[in-house]
């Protein structure tokens, strides 16, 4: 082979990450394309179980039936693993396994799970690693303990425990998936209990791992300066500011904004008490983090709800974690440029820290493939569910490729109805919101990475605005 074209065919980091989750889908479809996943006894058919094994690994919570009432005991479990495997990655406990069989993890290994959880350094990965498998199961198993408790005087010992973890671990990694009967958590809009375990659990797995053990650490800092003990200073990261910054403003516009929009809205918050509209509106605003639960009925939400709903599930989650979407410190960089503009100065400042011209070019080539995605399927879908003899609103089928790009699976109700084409679309639009378009298209581009500009032309401005 030529010299010029010598790795053009070489397998880098994010043709790994795709192929990794594109193999599980595949296992997943086989298991749950089984006659023993569905209580029928019959195989719910390869499209079918294609689009659950997608949402499952790309952590959605689209569904094309209803998850407790067609799935077996089996099909619930499988849906279960491919929801913890999608949510931590395939690479990451891949790699995990290999640290406790006692095997040496490559350089190329650390550069994998470096791109899959966008890390600056592959330093110390092996740690991170381990630090957020713990995490992860501690927080899931907290919440575990909680909803079962909740659960088990309803469903009893067996069913409560099951509910408990299920729900739990589907919260944590931001699938959405439910195992309560047709209306999700909608029974249960006023009870606390569910809910702020639910909205806590739905919040920390959104935020990602890096935020996640930045906390621990920012919390163990306090703590052994509080007892006086000897301590090396602890900063918290820029990008952890920033996340936690926009999640805490985006949860709490979402649910000012849905409060006054559905307030006299008979089907959704009319009918209950001031501090249970404040609940259930606190609940939507988390759910559109990418999680998928419902507490009120998206189809029976205002216009007005509804768009609001189309933006959060688009911006997503944060970076590093189960969330989708543009992502939350994505906008926050973007937000900061504009400010930076219109103040007239030169650099970026966040909490007294530059951003670089790299972050913004990355965050704006994010959001302009993002919104290209949702318009081209949006568009797409306009026209193939057209002739299935059911007529979608605009606005639900904006709605629906929304959600499936952010990884939400909230759903206005046209899931199940759409054609074989408009499931190809939704499982596509999941599969990249869950990898990022940027990972998307490194993958499908067999090349080298292009080296740094070594010629550079005259300036010359152009007008904008």
């Amino acid at each position: 082979m030529n010299e010029k074209h010598k790795g053009i065919f070489k397998f880098g980091p994010p043709h790994i990450i795709v192929f990794s989750f594109f193999i599980v889908i595949l296992i997943g479809t086989f298991l749950l394309n089984l006659p023993i996943a569905s209580k029928s006894g019959e195989s719910i058919g390869f499209i079918d179980a294609m689009f659950t094994a997608t949402s499952a690994v790309c952590v959605t919570g689209l569904v094309v039936v209803n998850t407790y009432f067609h799935w077996t005991l089996f099909g619930k479990i499988i849906i279960l693993l491919l929801i913890q495997i999608g949510g931590l990655g395939f690479m990451s406990l891949f790699t995990i396994i290999l640290v406790f069989l006692g095997k040496r993890i490559t350089l190329k290994g650390r550069i994998l799970i470096q791109e899959s959880f966008n890390l600056a350094t592959f330093k110390g990965i092996v740690m991170f690693l381990k630090k957020i498998i713990r995490v992860t199961f501690i927080i899931e198993g907290i919440g575990a303990v909680i909803l079962s408790l909740r659960f088990i005087p309803e469903y009893g010992v067996k069913g409560g425990i099951f509910r408990g973890i299920f729900h739990s671990i589907s919260a944590f990694c931001n699938a959405g998936f439910d195992i309560l009967g047709s209306n999700s958590l909608i029974p249960y809009s006023t009870d606390y209990i569910i809910n702020i375990t639910i909205m806590l659990l739905i919040i920390l797995g959104g935020l990602g791992f890096t935020v996640l053990i930045d906390i621990n650490n920012y919390i163990r800092y306090k703590i052994n300066k509080f007892r006086k003990n000897k301590t090396k200073l602890f900063v918290m990261s820029l990008h952890s500011k920033l996340a936690l910054t926009v999640t805490a403003i985006l949860i709490l516009l979402g649910m000012v904004l849905t409060f006054i929009i559905e307030y006299n809205n008979p089907k959704t918050l009319a009918n209950l008490r001031f501090d249970q509209k404040l609940l259930v509106s606190l609940f939507q605003s988390v759910t559109l983090r990418t999680a998928g639960f419902d507490a009120i009925g998206q189809a029976d939400l205002n216009y007005g709800s509804k768009f609001l709903a189309i933006i959060l599930m688009a911006i997503g989650g944060s970076p590093g974690g189960t969330a989708g979407g543009i992502k939350t410190v994505t906008i926050g960089v973007l937000v900061l440029a504009v400010i930076s503009v219109i103040r007239g100065k030169d650099s970026i400042i966040a909490f007294k820290k530059t951003i670089s011209i790299s972050t913004i070019q990355k965050s704006l080539a994010i959001i302009i493939m993002m919104m290209t995605l949702i318009f081209t399927a949006t568009i797409i879908l306009t026209m193939t569910e057209k002739g299935i003899g059911i007529q979608f609103d605009f606005i639900d089928i904006l709605y629906e490729v929304s959600s499936a790009l952010g990884t939400v699976g909230l759903s206005t109700g046209i899931t199940a109805s759409l054609s074989f084409v408009g499931k190809i679309v939704i499982i596509l639009c999941m599969f990249i919101g869950r990898l990022g378009p940027i990972t998307i298209i490194l993958a499908l581009s067999f090349r080298k990475r292009s080296k740094k500009n070594v010629i550079h032309y005259p300036e010359e401005k152009v007008i904008v605005g």
